[in-house]
């Protein structure tokens, strides 16, 4: 392990090779670092080393499952994923992308790694690293770039595609437009904001070319979303500056995605969330101008094609004639057992990810992640430096390895959103089902160019929220996305926002503790209109609830558990829980019928539509699933039943050991449909398995005044006091303190180490 000299109970010294002068971290009373340094490079050489110094094995635990190499520590319950990645060729992706970087952007990488490295060669290891009898891996600038892609590699609107292609081989095409992600219109749209509109739909006759190239292929053998963010601009605040808020949402996987950190330098000064692994802030962060943030756009970046392929499965059917595939083997290690070998195919469209070439067809992927050159990185640099919002979005060019709804706000009081990603252009049929590859009529004109993707400053309402919502009218010009998360929480702030004048940094906080459900309200009122009889106890505690998703209360855990019920019947009645087995659903993590029934389920009972239930209604689905959760009795509160499961990647391997064994939590409120949303999946019972891993509230009148949490601690190592010191405050909705002037930062030090050059 790296040692320090000590100088005092608070300060230390060492020499740390890489830098240019002396630096200092300094960490306040949550762990949380400051980073101080003379140069641009010195300061990336010491993000490096603090992010290395508090998740190194998550570090690379991420790299790993970007380019395939989990296995070799995780044993077979990562194969699924590591064959995936070696299909999507994550790695030669991850690289090339590197090659074609900024020369200023490959520099801030090379100096991350030196910092890095810096922490690995003087002795560091981790818990997890010192159980695998493992060495942390030496750290290559082309990383950070795989890490990057890793966090948000295929999210969205392929695994819709794909479950709907399960449903259309397991019970016939007639389910396909019933079984969209969200639950219905009206709904609003993010750009412009406060716009509403009905969604539109996509009959059999639209969908007629797709279900016709998925014809004949019989059964062989995730997604959590939540995610707020919001900014009001100075009209309506009590300061007359804006405010910014929100809340990403993954699930509870330790160490959290994010950690905190402030790294301060002659030419940026700037504070917010980073992603181990990486440098600077991607998605969460303020400077001295500007600060912004992001929730998932589900906009539609892949497309599943349908291939047809010789006997030999070595030519694919092209609207010019039959191509050469191209193929390559694939060895991955696993811990505990053989090696595994794959063949990867792949055709112009991109590699085969589900079925077997040899059988005729398979699907293919084609991602605009990784299709082409990606040159997200070459942002990070430019963005800390922005002077304003609008030029700061025009910095964001080019970002495409996820998607974001990015709201942000400037000292010259400005409020705004971009849609930032990289989107095909194409026709938006292709929205719905894995489409035909060989008659040309489903293929990508470029890109929707940067100019055109949806932007907005300063609306009339004087504010702007984004849940996970549709980011636009489906009438736009461009086809940006399909499917995406009800409209349930993004109205739900607008209504907040909208009654309340004069708003604080509390108000905004309380925002994000919301716990109200309009679908709660309005599923209960269904199932008390049904009137099931035998469960008078029950019933009672519904008819008194409000809908809110208190821990207090019983009826957040009734409701839940006659909706579970209710989504397993439906699956059930339907022939819908066959579709996992379909070869569709293959491609890790594999795609539960449930966990995608539990959202077509409110808009099925909203219209009364009984397409799937075989031949019952929906008063008999409400009646056998209460009667199945009256004889279990009383349920326990919400805040046991609901109480967040947080998981380690390692804890199969070592349930009790130090390091692997992931902390417990404090009970929280919230559920899926929630502005504080704290889902599960309808297979693994009521315990929260997703939500908020981290809030902040960005206060533009006094950036001092801003604060912040994580779920678990801003350490990754379990030995230190901040692995889990977060989470009591997270779990109640509050925050710590987000010191961002010099003067702050110092009121707030509780250590100082400083860094010589070596």
């Amino acid at each position: 392990m790296m040692t320090a000299q000590t100088t005092s109970s608070a300060t230390a010294t060492l020499s740390l090779p890489g830098l240019a002068a002396t630096g200092e971290v300094l960490r306040d009373a949550w762990g949380i670092p400051h980073v101080r340094a003379a140069s641009t490079r010195d300061v990336f050489v010491l993000n490096g080393y603090v992010h290395a110094s508090d998740r190194m094995w998550q570090m690379e635990a991420a790299l790993r499952r970007a380019v395939g190499r989990f296995a070799e520590w995780a044993g077979p319950s990562a194969l699924p994923a590591d064959r995936l990645a070696r299909q999507l060729g994550a790695e030669a992706a991850s690289r090339r992308d590197y090659d074609a970087l900024k020369p200023e952007t490959k520099e801030m990488l090379d100096a991350y790694a030196a910092g890095v490295n810096a922490w690995i060669d003087a002795g560091g290891t981790t818990a997890e690293h010192d159980l695998l009898d493992a060495k942390p891996m030496r750290w290559e600038p082309w990383f950070s770039v795989a890490v990057m892609r890793q966090r948000g590699i295929l999210m969205g609107s392929v695994w819709f595609k794909l479950w709907r292609a399960a449903a259309l081989g397991t019970i016939g095409a007639e389910a396909v437009p019933l079984l969209r992600y969200d639950d219905g219109g009206p709904e609003r749209h993010i750009v412009p904001q406060g716009s509403t509109g009905d969604r539109l739909t996509a009959s059999l006759a639209d969908l007629a070319p797709a279900i016709e190239a998925l014809s004949g292929k019989a059964p062989q053998d995730g997604t959590v979303g939540g995610s707020n963010n919001l900014v009001v601009g100075g009209a309506r605040t009590a300061s007359g500056m804006p405010l910014v808020a929100g809340d990403p949402h993954r699930q509870y996987e330790i160490p959290g995605m994010y950690t905190q950190l402030h790294l301060t330098g002659p030419e940026f000064d700037a504070i917010g969330f980073s992603v181990p692994g990486v440098p600077a802030f991607p998605h969460f962060c303020h400077t001295e101008n500007v600060a912004w943030c992001v929730t998932h756009t589900f906009a539609d970046l892949h497309d599943v094609y349908v291939e047809q392929f010789d006997e030999a499965g070595g030519r694919v059917r092209t609207a010019g004639g039959w191509q050469p595939t191209t193929r390559r083997e694939e060895v991955i290690a696993v811990r505990g057992a053989a090696d595994d070998s794959i063949t990867v195919t792949e055709t112009g469209h991109g590699p085969v990810i589900a079925g077997d070439p040899g059988s005729g067809t398979a699907l293919a992927l084609k991602s605009s992640q990784l299709f082409d050159t990606d040159r997200s990185i070459d942002c990070l640099l430019p963005m800390l430096t922005a002077p304003t919002l609008d030029t700061f979005y025009d910095r964001c060019k080019g970002w495409g390895v996820i998607d974001h709804n990015l709201v942000g706000a400037d000292r010259d009081g400005h409020i705004g959103v971009l849609v930032r990603a990289v989107v095909p252009d194409r026709d938006r049929i292709n929205g719905w089902l894995p489409v035909p590859g060989w008659t040309g009529d489903h293929e990508w004109r470029g890109y929707i160019p940067f100019e055109r993707m949806p932007r907005q400053l300063d609306p009339e309402c004087g504010y702007i929220v984004t849940a996970n919502n549709r980011p636009v009218p489906e009438d736009h010009p461009d086809y940006i996305t399909t499917d995406c998360h009800p409209t349930t929480r993004a109205s739900r702030l607008a209504g907040r926002i909208e009654r309340l004048s004069g708003l604080t940094p509390g108000d905004m906080a309380d925002f994000l503790r919301d716990t109200d459900s309009a679908p709660a309200r309005e599923i209960t009122a269904r199932i008390l209109a049904a009137q099931p009889p035998g469960a008078d106890s029950l019933l009672r505690v519904l008819a008194a609830w409000d809908g809110r998703m208190d821990p207090g209360l019983t009826a957040p855990t009734i409701y839940i558990l006659i909706r579970q019920e209710m989504t397993r019947i439906l699956c059930r009645l339907s022939g819908l829980e066959a579709a996992s087995a379909h070869y569709a659903a293959s491609p890790a993590p594999g795609i539960p019928a449930l966990n995608q029934l539990w959202w077509t389920l409110p808009n099925l009972l909203r219209h009364d539509d009984t397409t799937l239930l075989g031949g019952k209604n929906w008063t008999d689905v409400i009646r056998e699933a209460v009667a199945t959760v009256a004889r279990a009795g009383v349920p326990a509160p919400w805040s046991t039943a609901h109480l967040p499961a947080f998981v380690h990647p390692l804890g199969h391997l070592f349930p009790d050991a130090p390091g692997a064994a992931a902390p417990s939590s404090d009970p929280t409120g919230g559920d899926g449909d929630c502005v504080l949303a704290t889902g599960g999946f309808p297979g693994t019972g009521t315990r929260s398995i997703y939500g908020p891993v981290a809030r902040y509230v960005f206060d533009l009148a006094d950036w001092d005044n801003s604060r912040w949490i994580v779920f678990h601690g801003s350490s990754g190592d379990a030995g230190s006091a901040h692995y889990s010191d977060q989470n009591p405050l997270w779990a109640r909705g509050e925050f710590v303190p987000m010191p961002f002037s010099a003067d702050a930062v110092e009121a707030h030090a509780v250590s100082r180490l400083r860094l010589d050059p070596h």
